[in-house]
């Protein structure tokens, strides 16, 4: 690991992950990292076809020539493999047949299922990160598809951490651009939180907070590098994205490091989309959340919230009755809809709650304003950044069409319960007209006229 003291607090502040080390040419030094958090135990390397290959092999060779006892490695075949639960119970049956300590060798899909699956089988794992594609191989919690749902299984990280930057600098120049795009996307989440926290709805975890943002904008500040797969400038991506999940361990939850920007990710996933026979990255799909958020945010700083008619937009607000009908109407043929209902009805506030919230961000705009734009890129800016990695900047990139983007909105505003700032929008009556001044006429992404 770097000597980096930033790194270091965020390590002691982590309540699952024991050690991690990140730097360049490190995998044989796995060995004596396991056998320090894992002493006498014997190993188990779980992989798939592409990560065998990329670092797999090594990995098992290393743990072999120090000694240590390793069962047959478990490697995935199906060229198909993603974060589902049929995977997990695969995995847990190999797990149930040994007492060996799973060694995930892979980026997010690999870490997901290795993460669960230990869990279920009593005891922790390890983790040789092989790209900088995702910021969950040092969160707790697994993104699993179950159900037809998308959905976050309570479980704790890897206990220790390697991740070899020249392993990950030769990852496929996509995955490393979906990482930064993941990175990216804590840039608009940030902003959200700030937001929440300001109206009292859910305060800040301050060492959380720090942990993520101290750096972030120091570890985005090299695009072209990141495009050139240079390991100097893929390394602080790494510490970056291994930081974001230090932060969620510290605040158990996902807070700090996403809110609305994922939540169309996870409103795809649910529905099984694919572009061109093929399910679009998480990080790419975040990359176009991303990108839609930093222009919401654009366009709500537009609405002079001095002039907020607080009384008309607290009558105007719908019963809790006429909520769920409007929720059940919505969802209605969606597979996750039972789950999508409970999630709005978890997150509505009644009418005094609204005024509270409208009348404290009427009351203190300038104060607030100048927080949320010190904090947040405009869309120009996170465009130029997302583009020059290589990362999807329209809907139409990853396969949705512009029509289905902003018919979305407002599904995945109401598929979590955290507050974001469509959830403010909503409650002061401009969230139609923002996402009109993103798709309309002149905005950023004007439906029927598409640009590069």
């Amino acid at each position: 690991m770097k000597n980096n003291q930033s790194t270091a607090d965020a390590l002691a502040a982590a309540t699952d992950t024991a050690a991690m080390e990140i730097g360049i040419g490190i995998l044989d030094r796995l060995p004596q990292m396991f056998t320090d958090v894992f002493p006498q135990k014997r190993a188990l390397v779980v992989a798939d076809d592409n990560t065998w290959r990329a670092a797999g092999s090594a990995v098992y060779g290393h743990l072999a020539a120090a000694g240590i006892r390793c069962d047959e490695p478990f490697i995935f075949t199906d060229a198909a493999l993603h974060a589902d639960w049929r995977y997990v119970k695969m995995l847990d049956a190999r797990l149930a047949a040994t007492d060996a300590i799973p060694v995930a060798v892979g980026a997010g899909t690999i870490n997901d299922l290795c993460k669960l699956s230990a869990y279920h089988n009593g005891r922790q794992y390890m983790c040789a990160a092989t790209a900088a594609s995702v910021d969950g191989y040092s969160s707790f919690g697994a993104s699993i598809t179950y159900k037809g749902m998308k959905q976050t299984f309570t479980c704790p990280a890897p206990r220790a951490i390697v991740a070899d930057v020249g392993v990950m600098a030769a990852a496929p120049a996509p995955m490393t651009a979906a990482g930064y795009a993941d990175l990216a996307a804590k840039i608009p989440a940030g902003a959200e939180w700030l937001i929440a926290d300001f109206i009292g709805v859910e305060p800040i975890h301050d060492v959380a907070w720090h942990i993520v943002q101290d750096g972030l904008k120091q570890a985005l500040a090299d695009p072209e590098g990141v495009a050139a797969l240079r390991p100097e400038a893929i390394e602080p991506l790494v510490e970056g994205l291994m930081l974001s999940g230090f932060a969620m361990q510290a605040a158990r939850s996902s807070r700090p490091a996403s809110c609305t920007d994922h939540l169309f990710s996870h409103l795809w996933n649910m529905r099984n989309h694919t572009y061109n026979g093929v399910t679009p990255s998480h990080g790419f799909q975040v990359s176009v959340g991303t990108l839609f958020m930093c222009a919401m945010f654009d366009r709500m700083y537009l609405t002079d919230f001095t002039r907020l008619d607080v009384d008309r937009c607290t009558a105007a607000w719908k019963s809790a009755g006429e909520v769920r009908r409007g929720a059940e109407e919505l969802f209605r043929g969606e597979p996750f809809a039972e789950a999508a209902v409970n999630e709005v009805m978890a997150k509505y506030s009644d009418r005094d709650e609204v005024r509270r919230q409208l009348k404290c961000v009427k009351d203190n705009w300038p104060d607030l304003k100048a927080r949320l734009q010190a904090q947040c890129y405009t869309f120009d800016e996170m465009y130029r950044m997302l583009r020059t990695v290589g990362a999807p900047v329209r809907p139409e990139d990853i396969g949705i069409p512009r029509l289905q983007m902003k018919a979305d909105i407002h599904r995945v505003r109401q598929i979590r319960r955290r507050y974001g700032l469509p959830d403010l929008g909503l409650r002061a009556g401009m969230l139609d007209t923002w996402i009109d001044g993103i798709f309309g006429r002149g905005g950023v992404w004007e439906i029927g006229r598409q640009t590069a």
